[in-house]
């Protein structure tokens, strides 16, 4: 398959990163109706007492079905103070926070109205980070009947559902993870674990953990 539909996420999971890498095309969709608990605002990182949900809080939407694109940021509960302190607290000792640490803070000093456009600019960020350079586009409209050559993954990365189940072409690569003896190895955490416990060797983990047929 070449081309892949994508939800919009904050701090996505690996699987998701994984896709950016797997396919030529990349769609992140942005006609579909919003929905709670999914990865469009929240992520999992490795608190030192075991996986750690950071949600974003989004103002409510004035009608039932609103499309993700319109979804604006919440400044409710000083969200971006408590991210960065829990990123900080979880981090702190990875081989690599400190180096890439000002290339997230800003993220959480300044202020974006719409949450598909913070979810943006971080994953261009973290895909500088990484070494990668996807072909990604928004959507220009829903897409219900795709293509043979199209996989869609707008509602199978979440995370409520068994990756390993629903997803066979992604094979996740064990990596070190600073709390791992302690925890155990925890799977398909945000990609910012990856990249934060292993640095440039994040693009090879990302190879090895995706297969096509």
């Amino acid at each position: 398959m070449q081309t892949a539909y994508l939800s919009s996420a904050y701090l996505a999971p690996i699987q998701w990163y994984a896709k950016l890498l797997a396919y030529q095309h990349i769609f992140v969709e942005q006609y579909d109706h919003y929905i709670k608990q999914t990865y469009r605002n929240r992520c999992t990182i490795a608190a030192p007492d075991g996986p750690l949900a950071l949600t974003i809080p989004v103002v409510k939407p004035d009608t039932p079905k609103c499309f993700m694109r319109d979804i604006r940021i919440s400044d409710h509960g000083n969200w971006r103070h408590l991210h960065w302190n829990a990123l900080e607290s979880a981090y702190n000792h990875t081989p690599f926070f400190e180096y890439y640490k000002d290339d997230f803070r800003p993220f959480y000093e300044r202020k974006y109205i719409f949450l598909m456009d913070f979810n943006e600019a971080l994953c261009h960020t973290i895909c500088s980070l990484i070494d990668i350079n996807p072909d990604m586009q928004r959507t220009d409209t829903y897409h219900i009947n795709l293509a043979e050559d199209e996989a869609d993954f707008r509602d199978r990365i979440h995370p409520k559902r068994d990756f390993q189940a629903d997803d066979p072409h992604f094979c996740l690569q064990p990596y070190y993870q600073v709390f791992q003896e302690k925890l155990g190895f925890l799977p398909n955490l945000s990609i910012v674990d990856l990249l934060f416990n292993m640095g440039p060797e994040s693009l090879l983990v990302l190879q090895a953990s995706f297969t096509q047929s």
